[in-house]
């Protein structure tokens, strides 16, 4: 890999990404939109603003730069795609096979997709299996199986080298505060800030969660494992299970006042639990050596040091 072209590449994820592409000698290209650019860039580094909806920009980016890989991190999130709907499949799904297209066309070796778990829909066995078919019950969710499903068929017909990721939730120091299934990320924020903070969900409810940090290794390690090591064009990832009440008790080993209660919102308890405690990642360890370092205490103590 010698040059990588980072959509999102601005972003929380995006830029972690393409730290670890810059140290290991890769040439980074961060598609993002205008206002997200660092104030600075690094050697190695290229910084590229527009829309995702631009077909013939990217199609010039890609002309331009001409990268091996692909990573795909843009999109609008969960909350913002329900508010519209149109905008958010216009950015989720049409811009981003549009840029399967572009890619296939240009003969980009690889395409890595984000992918989550929020395209799957109620109703889960938990743990949940690897085959588990997809029907989500929200429009992030649908566009996200829409990529998926569009890079599995670039995969099998014209042998654009596909690779997906689906996240469980993320705990991280980043979290948008409007991610309300983001609540342990916010209370640990609060926390540090002397902050109260209301749990939207009861005290032991939780799912399949994951550190940041094991994110961003795993993307890493996947687009760098040989192609005779992958099997498959999609993997899950997880790490562990976090409640919400262990969150609090790991909060207050480092804040004994910390100030909390619990008023669970119907829909954020309805989703969480909904999901599963423990997601099935059996194939990821197996193929290409997935396994993660953060437990839920190493993820408590990087995020006070993250933090604080």
């Amino acid at each position: 890999m010698k040059t990588a072209l980072l959509t999102g590449g601005n972003g929380n994820l995006g830029r972690l990404v393409a730290d670890q592409l810059i140290e290991r000698g890769v040439k980074v290209v961060k598609f993002d939109l205008p206002g997200t650019e660092p104030e600075t860039t690094r050697p190695g580094e290229q910084v590229v603003t527009g829309d995702m909806r631009d077909s013939a920009l990217l199609g010039r980016v890609l002309d331009d730069t001409r990268p091996d890989v692909v990573y795909h991190f843009a999109s609008l999130l969960s909350g913002s795609s329900e508010m519209d709907l149109k905008v958010a499949w216009d950015i989720n799904a049409t811009a981003s096979f549009e840029l399967l297209r572009l890619s296939q066309e240009r003969r980009v070796a690889q395409f890595f997709f984000a992918s989550t778990t929020a395209s799957y829909g109620p109703g889960l066995a938990d743990p949940l299996p690897e085959d588990t078919p997809q029907w989500p019950e929200n429009l992030y969710g649908a566009t996200k199986i829409a990529v998926e499903r569009a890079g599995f068929y670039f995969k099998a017909k014209h042998g654009l080298d596909f690779r997906c990721l689906r996240f469980p939730l993320v705990i991280s120091p980043f979290a948008p505060k409007s991610a309300v299934t983001a609540y342990p990320s916010h209370a640990f924020r609060a926390a540090v800030n002397g902050e109260s903070f209301t749990f939207p969900v009861s005290r032991g409810t939780g799912m399949s969660t994951i550190f940041l940090d094991d994110v961003v290794d795993g993307i890493v390690q996947f687009t760098f494992a040989k192609p005779s090591s992958v099997k498959a064009p999609a993997y899950s990832l997880h790490a562990y299970f976090v409640s919400a009440e262990q969150v609090e008790a790991a909060i207050r080993t480092r804040y004994p006042d910390f100030a909390c209660d619990y008023a669970p919102v119907d829909v954020v308890e309805a989703l969480l639990n909904g999901w599963p405690d423990v997601i099935a990642d059996d194939a990821a360890r197996r193929d290409w050596g997935w396994a993660p370092r953060y437990d839920f205490e190493r993820s408590a103590q990087r995020m006070f040091a993250l933090i604080t």
